[in-house]
């Protein structure tokens, strides 16, 4: 299992690098944003298993490449709310899209039913949550194809 997270990850990784000149982590992290529907630094550092000061940076640079936008959160503190762009929401979708049919073509290329693997990565997620099944929760094994579990037959192929 972790051999597949890991490869899975560096796939990812690889594709979004080449593809869209976006590393997988921080596609993870504006994912993630996406997700909560805008949350804090904090939270973020908390579902990506890092450090605040890591996501302080990531987000500084997301910010400054216009896919994150940073304000004071309203809880007041010394927190910042983290909300996505009009950029970075199309980012997240367009990179979504892609790194599902890679996916669901390399699950296809095993031998495996692409509907098939999406019902059993559901259960996966409700046996791991206690019968509940949350997106501003870190994803299981830490890769986004853990989080994003099929809602749809075959995808379309991406340009």
């Amino acid at each position: 299992m972790h051999a597949l997270t890991a490869r899975l990850d560096r796939a990812a990784d690889s594709i979004l690098q080449a593809e869209q000149n976006v590393s997988y982590r921080r596609f993870l992290a504006l994912y993630a944003v996406r997700e909560m529907g805008g949350t804090t630094q904090r939270d973020l550092a908390r579902w990506m298993g890092v450090t605040e000061p890591s996501v302080s940076r990531m987000t500084r640079v997301l910010v400054e490449a216009g896919l994150l936008e940073a304000g004071v959160d309203r809880a007041g503190g010394n927190r910042r709310h983290l909300q996505l762009s009009a950029a970075g929401d199309e980012l997240v979708a367009h990179c979504g899209a892609l790194l599902e049919d890679r996916f669901a073509a390399l699950v296809e290329s095993a031998g495996v039913s692409y509907d098939d693997y999406g019902v059993s990565t559901r259960r996966l997620l409700v046996a791991l949550s206690g019968g509940e099944t949350s997106s501003t929760e870190k994803p299981p094994g830490g890769g986004v194809t853990a989080a994003l579990p099929p809602t749809r037959q075959r995808p379309k192929r991406v340009p």
